[in-house]
């Protein structure tokens, strides 16, 4: 697979449903290669768009390709090279774990046994047991295995680490960033913001099924706003502060100045050193919790392309 081909493309993809659009004009393109992390909490439009990639489901409008193909069309073309693990896996609970992935790789066409023990130890799963038998968690080790021992191409996840442990959650991880190092796509689905923070490259943001962002996780991070202490030698003007570039509110207590401040903080420490003497500063750094947070306080949000 060629690196930087564009794996997964929409372009104003809609959905809707009685009373509800759940995928609103969609624009996204991903590319091989990437961990694209799709965040969004329960009921953002996230699983209406899988659905959708996969031929689940089917769009109100607009349109979208896998490989270069419509699902709607070529849909065993595309699952063939596809690892997929949705929201809720449903299994054959008769079945042992082993069993089950035998019989999978068997509809394939492939047999995937020495990459599936591998990953088996590395997940920790128990195979030889009735998936009926398994708690939660090891029924998701399980689906995991199913998604990923075939080697795909695209890997889409849909909340993945659900019922997870956080060693096993790290061990996922870990083989995903190696899938992508071999060339393969991973569409990550999820409302939790430390599994997106910790493998996506890029990340898109979805909010009642608009997507309101895409970009880097430095370049979301850039947009957060950071708060900063100040402890002055004397009382500041605070409207002084309030006009400064990137400034977002200021509020004064006698000598203390709590200021926020969207991307650098130098014009404001230039400023207050211009004023009188800084005591103390302290800052309180975003992460993406902060980012996706503003995200869904806004009233209003714009497409960033």
């Amino acid at each position: 697979m060629q690196t930087g081909r564009a794996v997964i493309e929409t372009r104003h993809l809609t959905k809707a449903f009685p009373g509800v659009v759940a995928v609103d004009d969609l624009d996204l393109t991903i590319r091989a290669g990437e961990i694209f992390g799709f965040l969004g909490p329960n009921g953002a439009g996230k699983s209406t768009t899988i659905r959708m990639l996969l031929d689940l489901a089917r769009p109100t409008s607009g349109r979208v390709e896998v490989f270069g193909l419509d699902p709607r069309v070529a849909a065993a073309a595309i699952l063939r090279r596809v690892g997929y693990v949705p929201s809720e896996p449903a299994f054959s609970d008769q079945l042992t774990g082993r069993r089950f992935l035998r019989e999978a790789d068997a509809l394939r066409g492939l047999d995937s046994s020495a990459t599936r023990e591998v990953m088996a130890e590395r997940l920790d799963a128990e195979l030889d047991r009735r998936i009926r038998e398994l708690s939660t968690g090891n029924r998701q080790k399980i689906a995991l295995l199913h998604a990923l021992a075939h080697e795909p191409e695209l890997i889409v996840l849909d909340e993945p680490t659900r019922g997870l442990d956080p060693l096993v959650q790290h061990t996922f991880h870990e083989m995903l960033r190696e899938a992508a190092r071999h060339g393969a796509t991973v569409f990550l689905s999820s409302h939790s913001l430390a599994e997106v923070d910790r493998v996506a490259d890029r990340v898109g943001v979805i909010r009642e099924g608009r997507l309101v962002a895409v970009d880097t996780l430095a370049g979301l991070k850039e947009r957060a706003t950071t708060t900063i202490d100040l402890e002055l030698a004397s009382a500041p003007d605070v409207d002084r502060f309030r006009r400064l570039d990137g400034v977002r509110g200021a509020e004064a207590d006698g000598t203390h100045l709590r200021v926020v401040v969207q991307g650098s903080v130098d014009a404001l420490l230039r400023a207050a050193l211009d004023d009188t003497e800084i005591h103390a500063v302290r800052s309180a750094a975003a992460d993406l919790e902060d980012v996706f947070l503003d995200f869904y306080r806004a009233e209003d949000v714009e497409v960033e392309p």
